[in-house]
């Protein structure tokens, strides 16, 4: 099973020219499932939507229940809408969104997928970038005992998107329980990048990408997909790379690079 997760950068840099990019990278990817950030919706418009009738797969979207945040950033009217989506080959169901802890523009997505191997638990969300590491550790306290809730009968739960946040930071480190107590002191999360070639940093946002050049952040990964220790055959980590490092057709397709990991089914 190919899990993807993805920041597409909502309507900034030309979206509608980077509309095709994005479905050529997902195309040439072939994800079973997907997790995407920065999703716009606009009336009965939605990015996650259009993709998925473009792909074949199924999908839910969820946002934050404060879009104002969102909305003075850029030319939209009042139904444009900033959130998180998830698509799957398989179909969808039980999906709720989240508000996350201090920050009602950010949203989590949590829904069960049925595949043919087992029901998925999986959860995608965006974390704040301007709340600096104690607002993000409270988001991830919240995620963590969310995860913690979630079936535990079949295959892992996996949990995937942007935490704006580096590997080392301490708010990582106590969401995955790795060299520190967890927020979740018996539940450990994977980071799929471990089973990653060694030599590749894993920057997914990347000053080689003209669109994260043009900010002063240094490249870092900050983009993640975890899946949740387990004894079952099934979500095992067999490898991981990224995946829209490149400019299609001279467009860069978002300011964020994919992470793509391939599980066990």
């Amino acid at each position: 099973m190919r899990v993807m997760t993805w920041n597409l950068w909502w309507r900034f840099g030309e979206p509608e020219r980077r509309r095709p990019a994005i479905r050529h990278v997902l195309r040439e990817q072939r994800p079973d499932v997907l997790a995407l950030q920065e999703v716009w919706a606009d009336g009965d418009r939605n990015l996650a939507g259009w993709l998925a009738d473009e792909l074949g797969l199924h999908w839910v979207f969820g946002a934050g229940s404060d879009q104002e945040t969102w909305r003075v950033r850029v030319d939209g009217g009042p139904l444009l809408r900033n959130g998180v989506a998830v698509l799957s080959r398989w179909p969808i169901r039980a999906e709720k969104a989240y508000d996350l802890p201090g920050d009602p523009s950010r949203a989590a997505l949590s829904c069960l997928i049925d595949a043919p191997h087992g029901t998925i638990p999986f959860v995608t969300t965006h974390l704040s970038v301007l709340s600096g590491s104690a607002g993000r550790s409270a988001q991830l306290d919240w995620l963590a005992r969310h995860v913690a809730t979630l079936p535990r009968d079949g295959h892992p739960a996996v949990v995937a998107g942007d935490f704006n946040a580096m590997p080392e930071s301490d708010e990582l480190r106590r969401f995955v329980g790795e060299l520190t107590v967890g927020y979740v002191p018996d539940q450990r999360l994977l980071d799929v990048w471990w089973f990653a070639d060694p030599g590749d940093p894993g920057f997914t946002w990347d000053r080689a990408n003209p669109h994260a050049a043009a900010w002063v952040a240094p490249s870092a990964r900050i983009d993640y997909i975890h899946v949740r220790q387990s004894s079952h055959r099934a979500g095992r980590v067999l490898g991981a790379h990224r995946a829209a490092t490149t400019a299609v057709d001279g467009v860069w397709p978002s300011d964020h690079a994919a992470v793509v990991t391939d599980l066990s089914d």
